[in-house]
């Protein structure tokens, strides 16, 4: 019965799926045309317009808010083909003017396995003896000290390298702390960890 009440279901979905397609009324939205980087600027040549038919629960930016898109930055990385939502744009700057943005190349062990996504609050661990060690508690180096750190924000998760398990993680940081982050990422000697949310275990 439970097989049964699955397929039912599954032929549910793929029947209003098919309705809309075929019946539906087609409505002109934007697609994006080519690739675009999270917290780049959307220009016009980016976007393409293509007649679809929607479900009503799906939100899309129509074409003819094309002139209010260009400008806009994309929150996440935008992919051809991808159809446009109002949620995938912003009107604010992913980097602030007191932030730097650093790439971080990580390999598994270096990272969460846990999925990561844009305005996570993180902390990049510098793992090398070149990283130097946190002042302790008493404000000196000593037994209670432990690796340099520096908060972070992610802008931008790459996708995981099927060969490698590598992934590139763009991470806003203060500006003070952009040049060192840079240069300890660039040796490889750095690891990401997540912090807990506001309210976390409340």
């Amino acid at each position: 019965m439970l097989a049964l009440a699955a397929a039912l279901i599954a032929a549910g979905a793929v029947g209003n799926y098919w309705y809309w397609t075929q019946n539906g009324q087609r409505t002109p939205v934007l697609v994006m045309a080519r690739d675009v980087a999270a917290g780049t600027v959307i220009q016009d040549a980016d976007l393409a317009e293509a007649s679809v038919a929607l479900d009503p629960a799906l939100k899309a930016i129509g074409a003819g808010q094309r002139a209010e898109v260009v400008g806009k930055r994309a929150a996440f990385e935008l992919l051809p083909g991808v159809l446009l939502a109002p949620g995938q744009i912003t009107s604010r700057t992913l980097v602030r003017q007191d932030e730097q943005l650093v790439g971080l190349n990580l390999k598994p062990g270096q990272l969460p396995d846990s999925p990561l996504k844009p305005e996570d609050q993180v902390q990049v661990v510098f793992t090398g003896d070149s990283g130097g060690a946190a002042p302790g508690r008493n404000g000196k180096p000593g037994q209670d000290s432990g690796p340099a750190t520096v908060d972070a924000r992610i802008v931008r998760v790459g996708a995981k390298q099927d060969s490698t398990g590598q992934q590139v993680i763009d991470v806003a940081v203060k500006s003070a702390g952009g040049p060192r982050l840079a240069a300890q990422a660039a040796a490889g000697t750095v690891a990401l960890a997540v912090k807990a949310a506001t309210g976390a275990g409340s």
